[in-house]
């Protein structure tokens, strides 16, 4: 046990500070129980939208199979150089709950026919078909790293605040109690030998009393 001063200074300094980490963590169970319900609220949309792009990346594979079957692979090819380009997107940021979390910023990845770059003599449907499942793809992955940045620290802040809830549960506040304990015994201890002492004064007092006036007397 820490070495603390068994006065009555101290013990209503541990009572304030028992008072103040019971506050604190009954806040940090609030807080971890609204991160929680935040947190699976968007889980729902995420699971919904992970299961979108696992179905948009089957059709745009298969749309690329198809294009690559029926069309000559070297058209495929050229149009797929015309269309590479780089994807800018901007960064900004807010707070769920004072969680710094991303909030990607971009306009659609998809393109008409004309934007692509590739000549419309010699490219046919199916490649654009191909295409516009791809960009529609990209513009899923790019939302869903949003979102799954969002979920990973959420749920670190939620660990976080279970790893101090418990701390306070488990070691800071039965160690607190446990000093406020020590040294309200040892007050009351002392109290009684302080009480043992003067009641012994006492009759000591009352006792040379009693022989001086017996002394007096005779």
């Amino acid at each position: 046990m820490e070495q603390v001063h068994p006065t009555r200074m101290e013990l209503m300094k541990k009572r304030s500070q028992i008072l103040l980490a019971e506050q604190g963590r009954d806040l940090l169970k609030e807080k971890m129980e609204a991160l929680i319900q935040e947190f699976f609220k968007i889980m729902v949309n995420f699971s919904e939208s992970r299961e979108g792009l696992e179905q948009l990346a089957i059709e745009a594979d298969l749309a690329l199979l198809v294009a690559e079957a029926v069309d000559d692979p070297v058209a495929v090819k050229s149009a797929s150089y015309a269309t590479k380009r780089q994807i800018m997107v901007d960064i900004a940021g807010k707070n769920i709950m004072g969680v710094p979390v991303p909030v990607i910023q971009k306009k659609s990845v998809a393109l008409n026919v004309m934007e692509r770059g590739y000549g419309l003599i010699g490219t046919s449907s199916r490649i654009n078909e191909a295409a516009e499942k791809f960009e529609a793809e990209m513009d899923m992955i790019i939302r869903l790293a949003e979102t799954e940045t969002t979920l990973r620290r959420l749920g670190n802040e939620i660990q976080m605040n279970r790893r101090r809830v418990n701390a306070l549960d488990q070691i800071i506040i039965p160690e607190l109690k446990e000093q406020a304990k020590y040294i309200r015994f040892s007050i009351e201890e002392r109290e009684r030998e302080d009480l043992f002492r003067l009641k012994k004064v006492k009759k000591l007092i009352e006792r040379k009393k009693k022989k001086k006036l017996m002394a007096s007397v005779s």
